[in-house]
């Protein structure tokens, strides 16, 4: 199934390696980046990064660089950006334009003679799979020593499973899926805490990616809170795995659930969510649950492990809909606008779910 499945011709939009590239450059502590391309490449993103605290700036190759070719105004923005904001780490990032040209992005750092180390990512946007942007940043990352070996080992392996289990269950899995929004929320609300006032058993997990995690862990916090803490909790917020940024949004959200009297154990970091599903299965079985509720990125849970069970997931991919009811998820709620709501925080962030579960309780009360 999985070679079927890997030879589809995928035709609506998938994200970009480019930012998938500035995301991981990012994670990595990068305070500066520099998009080497026009100045809309990457537009919305670069925004949403700058919330998070680092600067993208970008060199705007015109009609005049595509022919002539932007060298120096590359080595002029290296040297500027070094000066206005004194980073500690720097990066230059391809776009499709420069990469098309020709552009010598090494040379360009040599020339600049700064004094702060700079990732070269030479990276586009015509890689089938976005996790290749990923990988490169990571390569410039190991080859500068700001990560080992090691690590770099695990986390393309852990991109790799990602990449199989979006091809096998998410966005990637179907010729073309149509965005959906979901389940009204306030019936799939209604219909949880039925199952948590008729006493049924049920767990709640938190497989979440990065900083969405922010929002996502406002489910378990909230389901807990309905059920009086009558729940079992996992979560992918091992703090002590992962890129810097990675592990600090672990911490944060350990500590802030844990203020809320929330317990839980771990399945894994939060850029352990392609595997997590392994641990996940291994604490259902046998344990009788009744029902399931799982945030963040569902369909990375074996159905195997879920049957029997009423699942309730939570996504922010409208086009991750269909995929999870085609795995047997009953219900399938979408968290619209989840991503720009958790960048640059450092608190959990209410979702809609869970604020629609918090007031349908206190009416019930």
């Amino acid at each position: 199934m999985a070679s079927e499945v890997q030879q589809l011709e995928i035709i609506h939009p998938r994200p970009s390696s480019i930012v998938a590239a500035l995301y991981t450059l990012r994670d990595l502590g990068a305070d500066v980046v520099i998009l080497h391309g026009p100045s809309g490449c990457c537009f919305k993103h670069a925004r949403l990064l700058e919330e998070d605290g680092v600067r993208v700036l970008t060199t705007g190759l015109d009609e005049a660089g595509f022919v002539f070719g932007g060298q120096r105004p590359l080595i002029k923005l290296l040297k500027r950006a070094e000066e206005l904001f004194h980073p500690r780490l720097m990066a230059i990032t391809g776009t499709c334009s420069s990469m098309i040209i020709g552009e010598d992005l090494h040379q360009a750092v040599l020339e600049a003679g700064l004094e702060v180390p700079v990732l070269e990512v030479e990276v586009h946007a015509g890689y089938r799979d976005n996790t290749r942007g990923v990988i490169i940043a990571l390569e410039a990352a190991r080859d500068k020593g700001i990560i080992d070996e090691a690590e770099f080992s695990r986390q393309k392996s852990l991109l790799e499973k990602a990449t199989l289990v979006e091809r096998l269950y998410g966005a990637a899995s179907s010729e073309y899926l149509a965005p959906e929004r979901g389940d009204v929320k306030y019936e799939a609300a209604a219909r949880l805490l039925q199952l948590i006032k008729e006493g049924k058993r049920g767990i709640v997990i938190l497989n979440a990616k990065k900083e969405t995690a922010y929002m996502f862990a406002d489910i378990i916090a909230a389901v807990s809170e309905v059920s009086g803490g009558c729940v079992d909790v996992l979560a992918n917020l091992d703090d002590t795995v992962g890129l810097p940024k990675v592990k600090k949004d672990a911490a944060n959200i350990s500590r802030q659930l844990k203020d809320r009297g929330v317990s839980f154990d771990l399945i894994g970091g939060l850029d352990e969510y392609p595997v997590a599903g392994e641990a996940v299965a291994q604490r259902l079985e046998g344990k009788g649950y009744d029902f399931a509720v799982i945030s963040g990125v569902p369909h990375a849970i074996p159905a195997s492990a879920l049957q029997g069970l009423e699942v309730f997931s939570i996504t922010n991919g409208p086009r991750q809909v269909k995929p999870l009811r085609d795995q047997g998820h009953e219900h399938v709620i979408v968290e619209i606008d989840l991503h720009p709501k958790t960048m640059g925080t450092t608190s959990i962030v209410e979702s809609e779910f869970g604020a629609t579960l918090r007031s349908l309780s206190r009416k019930e009360d």
